[in-house]
């Protein structure tokens, strides 16, 4: 996870903490635990209205605040705003395979 991590998979991410079924890695996720429904008016503005909260299975909201990972590891700067890391400087991919290999799985 990271902090373009929102929404959909903020609540995803707070399920597998919350029910222990894996641990996260990365940075601590964007905090987008709203919904909002705009509603047009006649003359042509709008009404922006919160119709929804977002909240992890343990009832934790996560607006504004975000998810922290199990483990806190950050990207090389120069990978932060990539999706294709290479494996060998990939540091939340090598975490991840750390953590994976203490368990045994």
């Amino acid at each position: 996870v990271n902090g373009n991590s929102a929404s959909a998979a903020e609540i995803l991410a707070g399920a597998i903490q919350d029910t222990g079924r894996g641990e996260l890695i990365g940075t601590t996720t964007f905090g987008k635990g709203l919904v909002q429904r705009l509603f047009t008016l006649p003359d042509g503005s709008g009404l922006n209205v919160t119709i929804q909260k977002y909240y992890t299975p343990n009832g934790t909201s996560i607006h504004g605040v975000g998810i922290t990972p199990d483990y806190e590891v950050e990207l090389p700067e120069e990978y932060a705003q990539q999706t294709n890391i290479p494996a060998e400087v990939d540091t939340q991919l090598q975490k991840a395979v750390e953590v994976l290999s203490e368990k045994n799985i």
